[in-house]
């Protein structure tokens, strides 16, 4: 197959997240498995305007905010002619409405909807504009029946819910690098150690985790906190911590390699997830798969990846309280730890970017054959 795909982001954009993680994990296995595959994303500072990642050919034009018609103009002028035989649209945010103007096979790939969340996020004029282009774009891809690929039961039961048909809605699972996040027999701290994994948006509230200190600084005060990652609510988050007086006890570690993440996280007692809403929580099984349990919000995404008091606890969205107790009890109880550690191990087994990629490989076949015969 001749494959384009657009998104926002491509893997090395500063602002990269699962979505980004996703496409290359499971489309670099299909360039290995003999396929072509074509990246058209926003650019970013000091990057390229071409470069093959993986295997995959990566094409940068324009700015983010503006992307989306930027592409449309692109697909009309140029892309159209280049002999792709589907077009991958990742659906993130602000949609590109590709059923408008994409005349060959289509597939849909999305990892949650906004909806309302999003006023968390950005200014209320910003928000606005996310959430009306979303909710045009989930009646116009309905409308056309635009097959979706999900990776998670909160968001098929999302899309479900919004009206796609039950055949157009295909579930496959995220996966994991099994060579990279593994259990190495590296010992845990010996003393008290935690962290948040993820970028720092206002809408994955790592704020929640700041405010929480103090109580339980009060009874551990050798706790260490680790928040791996960045963003723009970085500056934020680090005058929450001065200001609530933990700052002593709070480490901003920036983008770190995946080693390096591994390697902390098998020291790490267990971390701390605290967003609004998730489509999965791929840093989650990163963790299982390194020994550690996870205290994740009980949102959609969240409550997929996280199996309470199996693999880790859940506690209710935005509840300072019981966030607080959930971390006492896991920094009091090592027992309990060690069983959530090990049933983490065995749940994270389940996922394979290697079998996602075969399961993508033959909807992707079938889609294309399917318009094919029609036409």
């Amino acid at each position: 197959m001749n494959i384009l795909i657009v998104n926002w982001q491509d893997i090395k954009n500063p602002l990269a997240g699962g979505a980004e993680v996703h496409l290359h994990e499971v489309f670099s296995r299909l360039v290995r498995m003999g396929h072509r595959v074509t990246l058209v994303c926003s650019s970013f500072s000091g990057a390229p305007s071409f470069e093959d990642i993986k295997g995959l050919h990566v094409i940068r034009k324009g700015g983010r905010y503006l992307f989306n018609f930027r592409f449309m103009s692109m697909y009309l002028t140029r892309f159209r002619n280049d002999g792709f035989d589907i077009v991958i649209d990742d659906m993130n945010k602000i949609p590109f409405l590709t059923p408008l103007y994409v005349r060959v096979p289509l597939y849909g790939v999305t990892h949650h909807l906004f909806g309302k969340s999003i006023f968390l996020e950005v200014n209320a004029v910003l928000a606005t504009y996310v959430y009306v282009m979303e909710r045009m774009a989930v009646w116009l891809y309905k409308r056309h029946r635009i097959p979706f690929i999900v990776g998670s039961p909160s968001t098929e039961r999302e899309l479900l819910d919004q009206g796609f048909e039950r055949e157009n809605v295909t579930r496959i699972n995220y996966g994991l690098d099994h060579s990279v996040h593994v259990t190495t027999g590296a010992s845990k701290s010996p003393t008290p150690l935690i962290g948040y994994f993820g970028r720092l948006k206002k809408y994955k509230s790592a704020d929640h985790l700041l405010n929480v200190l103090p109580e339980v600084l009060k009874q551990f005060p050798n706790l260490k906190v680790l928040m791996v990652g960045e963003g723009d609510d970085r500056p934020r988050l680090e005058s929450i911590a001065h200001r609530l007086q933990v700052a002593h006890a709070v480490e901003f570690t920036g983008f770190i390699s995946e080693e390096r993440k591994v390697e902390l996280l098998q020291r790490m007692w267990f971390k701390v997830t605290t967003s609004s809403k998730e489509g999965w929580g791929l840093t989650v099984i990163e963790a299982n798969a390194c020994g550690t349990p996870v205290i994740a919000s009980n949102v959609e995404g969240l409550r997929d990846a996280v199996k309470d008091n199996e693999t880790g606890l859940l506690y209710p969205y935005g509840d300072v309280q019981k966030l607080t107790s959930s971390i006492l009890l896991l920094l009091k109880d090592q027992a309990l730890r060690d069983r959530l550690s090990a049933n983490a191990i065995r749940w994270a087994k389940n996922f394979d970017w290697e079998i996602a990629a075969k399961e993508t490989e033959k909807l992707l076949e079938s889609r294309i054959a399917h318009v094919r015969n029609r036409a």
